[in-house]
């Protein structure tokens, strides 16, 4: 079987191609570091099967970082290259082409992004390209689908590139001349988005139009989330799930080991879903109502923000800053990568040049940046309240970012290198991608959430009946209680924490706890430890020795800010 590798530059759309070539489905996002591991599908071309691996961005074939490791290992192995370049950023683009058609394999050019060259002024002859470069080019479009066949039909009979090495000059030479004769731009006026694209990267403007978009993301977050709680998820549970759970209970008898776990204990004869703590109703009721609107609406905005083309721009912005924790400033991008999912997040350091940089941005994530899901739960557990008291739990997070980052950075020996980013234009994202991204990620949350917290729920109403649950809330309840100011209940908030803090952080709810405790607990939720797989990952990328120190400094920063937190507020 044929074995063909997109490779090209971070953020040229090679996953969006990949996904238009194969059907696969895969997570598309319009800024650099997206792919860290290669993906794998398959396409058919006249009744022969043939493997497609989309590999991470690389900008040379002389790798400075695992990531372009992973490319140019995998090319060694390729029958066909297909060389996806941007064809709004040719000039920067041509050099990794260059480097390919020199190592003499068939080889394939995709000019990705051909639709929106005449929207940048920019107009490329294609044919004088191919002619130039000596392989097939085909203008390409993974947004809209356009060139697809015409890519699938050349890589029937793909001629093989021209063997041969030229020096670092030689080759820029080459790119230059190449540029002048088949690219042409035209003078125009600025558009409305490019001004915004200015001065999204202005640091004075930036940083306005940066709150504007937390503020914004906050209340859009809040309005989709509860809309969803008030029309659709809470009427249909109480109209039309609980008569079924009332003729069930009545089967069970109101009574019985069957009954409590999967009913659960009635609350003035009555079930409440909220503390009858039932497989049948407070698990489902955990996930669908109290957490499920609010991961839906974090991940619909965080989907916008990531292909619209705006996360890079706050990369940038934010770069001095990275610099003084002692990381790259393209560091910013794993860890917003871990606002979606630490697991990501920390695979995303792979595009980090160093051990340490990997280390100091792994730590912050797994401590300082709460996941989706989490920060979805926090804006709706403490939003009722009032916005003041979410930004009071980011304000905390942030500053202990900062102080984690500057320890960090002073006590580890190394150094950070200059920014080198791509900024992508801004772009309206598809929405069916868009649909996809969401349904994905949606899907995957409650396939991983909903046996998680039946099984949390399990476990407590067993314990519970059993009364080890009063023994072990004894156990640490000094801890909770002097330290935290928190009812020995919550010892078991922070145990399922380890699975899954969003579910954990739901079933705070049935505490009813004052807003200085639910402050205090989202606080140690997000700083305690991550959950298993972020713990596995963590593990698997920088070995046992980090995740040990990683652990003491969460162990420790944990207890000192949660117990500031109990001893400060009112």
């Amino acid at each position: 079987m044929k074995k063909i590798v997109l490779i090209g530059n971070p953020n040229v759309g090679k996953s969006v191609l990949f996904s238009r070539l194969t059907g696969v489905r895969v997570l598309v996002s319009n800024y650099p570091g997206t792919t860290v591991e290669f993906l794998e599908g398959y396409l058919c071309v006249d009744d022969e099967q043939m493997q497609v691996i989309d590999l991470p961005g690389t900008y040379s074939l002389e790798p400075s970082v695992p990531a372009e490791e992973v490319s140019v290992k995998m090319l060694s192995l390729s029958d066909i290259i297909v060389n996806v370049i941007d064809a709004t950023n040719l000039e920067r683009n041509l050099y990794l082409t260059m480097e390919l058609i020199e190592t003499g394999r068939p080889m394939v050019v995709a000019l990705n992004m051909f639709d929106e060259r005449k929207h940048r002024g920019v107009d490329i002859d294609a044919r004088q390209l191919e002619k130039l470069l000596g392989v097939p080019v085909i203008p390409t479009s993974g947004i809209t689908g356009m060139g697809i066949k015409a890519l699938k039909e050349r890589l029937k009979n793909v001629p093989a590139g021209k063997s041969f090495f030229r020096t670092h000059e030689e080759r820029w030479s080459s790119i230059g001349h190449i540029t002048e004769s088949v690219q042409r731009l035209s003078h125009r006026h600025h558009t409305f988005w490019e001004a915004l694209e200015d001065a999204s990267v202005n640091h004075a403007w930036g940083l306005i139009i940066a709150g504007g978009i937390i503020f914004a993301g906050f209340k859009f977050i809040r309005f989709v989330a509860e809309g969803l709680i008030n029309t659709v998820f809470e009427p249909f549970f109480q109209n039309v799930y609980l008569p079924l759970l009332e003729r069930l209970s009545v089967i069970l008898g109101q009574g019985g080991l069957l009954h409590s776990l999967l009913i659960g204990k009635m609350i003035d004869g009555k079930i409440d879903f909220q503390q009858s703590l039932g497989l049948l109703t407070t698990a489902p009721y955990v996930e669908f109502v109290m957490v499920l609107p609010y991961v839906f609406s974090f991940y619909l905005l965080l989907s916008f923000l990531e292909d619209s083309g705006y996360i890079p721009r706050l990369a940038l912005l934010l770069d001095n800053v990275m610099h003084k924790l002692g990381l790259h400033g393209f560091a910013i991008i794993p860890v917003l990568l871990g606002f979606g999912c630490n697991v990501p997040g920390i695979l995303g350091t792979r595009i980090l040049e160093s051990k340490r940089e990997r280390f100091i941005a792994a730590t912050l994530i797994s401590i300082g940046v709460p996941c989706a899901a989490l920060q979805a739960m926090i804006v709706g557990i403490l939003g009722k309240f009032g916005g003041r008291y979410v930004a009071l739990v980011y304000a905390v997070l942030f500053c202990l970012w900062l102080f984690l980052g500057l320890a960090m950075n002073y006590f580890l020996k190394g150094y950070s290198p200059e920014l080198l980013l791509e900024i992508p234009p801004y772009r309206f994202p598809a929405l069916n991608l868009l649909a996809k991204k969401i349904v994905m990620r949606i899907r995957g949350f409650i396939i991983e959430a909903l046996p998680i917290i039946m099984l949390s729920i399990l476990v407590i109403n067993i314990l519970q009946q059993v009364r080890i649950f009063e023994f072990i809330s004894a156990l640490f309840s000094p801890l909770l209680g002097r330290v935290f100011g928190l009812p020995k209940e919550a010892i078991w908030v922070l145990i399922i924490g380890l699975l899954r803090k969003d579910i954990a952080a739901g079933m705070l709810i049935p505490l009813h706890l004052s807003v200085k405790q639910l402050i205090i607990a989202c606080l140690v939720l997000s700083m305690s430890f991550p959950c298993i797989a972020t713990v596995v990952i963590f593990l698997k990328e920088l070995g046992w020795k980090r995740l040990g120190q990683a652990a003491l400094i969460m162990v420790g920063i944990t207890t000192l800010v949660g117990g500031i937190m109990n001893v400060i507020l009112p």
